[in-house]
């Protein structure tokens, strides 16, 4: 709104002795060993950028796409008109990215909007208040189902999803054997995102310390790497939070800060 991201920017910029470079991709063009040659202090805020997956047959048909990259287009549209809408919209998922997809996609006119989430209400991401926004907007929401199969037309594009009817057994969540479908133009995945391995595939950044899939740092935010800082969703702290992804930056800059006073003395 405003242009207020931009002008965060260039605020930041206008600070001084911060230099953006254009067109870096760590895991591409970029490796992490030559950027600890180059660097006394290199800090990783690599996030999650990719998406998880259903699991599914057909998943890279036409017409499936990840709610990020619909949500990403739309807020620096210049006119949405341009957009492009589908008639009958399904979302999978029950977090903040799924409410504000199905929000939005009945906001731009979409008829027929349809959120499915494998468990119930109260076990969703997206807070009572927010499902009333959902509900006030024309979104239906589904529960208790998980996505079974994608069905397609003539085409080989969507034309909608099977949905599993699931249940809880003894706290275990299961299948009850029942199936519906439901008819969709476009399906949006929203189902969280998980760290992108192809960032990490030089040998250097291959001897990073993980867990599970997230780069282990300790409480000054170092990792197993000497000279190697890591923050934000890339890591295993806390909750996902922008707040606290912005908080990991100021402890790792003021971690860095410290060790290079140091190192300047021993010289």
């Amino acid at each position: 709104v405003d242009d207020y991201a931009q002008r965060e920017v260039e605020f930041l910029l206008g600070i001084g002795g911060i230099e953006i470079r254009h067109g870096q991709r760590l895991g591409a063009n970029l490796g992490l060993g030559e950027l600890r040659e180059q660097f006394d202090a290199v800090f990783l805020g690599l996030g999650l950028n990719a998406v998880r997956e259903l699991g599914l047959d057909d998943e890279q048909a036409p017409g499936l796409l990840a709610a990020t990259a619909y949500i990403r287009e739309l807020r620096q549209a210049d006119d949405l008109a341009q957009l492009p809408l589908a008639d009958r919209c399904l979302v999978i998922g029950a977090g903040n990215t799924a409410i504000d997809m199905a929000v939005q996609m009945s906001r731009l006119g979409a008829r027929d909007v349809n959120l499915v989430y494998r468990r119930g209400y109260p076990d969703m991401g997206a807070t009572g208040h927010e499902q009333d926004i959902a509900k006030a907007n024309q979104v239906r929401l589904h529960t208790w189902a998980r996505p079974d199969g994608v069905l397609l037309d003539d085409h080989g594009r969507v034309r909608g999803m099977r949905f599993m009817r699931t249940e809880l057994a003894d706290g275990s969540l299961r299948d009850t054997g029942e199936t519906y479908e439901l008819a969709a133009d476009a399906i949006f995945k929203a189902i969280g995102q998980r760290f992108d391995d192809a960032s990490l595939g030089d040998p250097v950044a291959a001897q990073l310390a993980r867990d599970g899939e997230r780069i282990r740092v300790d409480e000054n935010l170092r990792t197993s790497l000497p000279g190697v800082y890591a923050g934000g969703d890339c890591t295993a702290l806390g909750q996902d939070l922008t707040v606290q992804a912005v908080q990991h930056g100021k402890l790792a800059a003021e971690a860095i800060h410290a060790q290079l006073m140091l190192n300047v003395e021993a010289a």
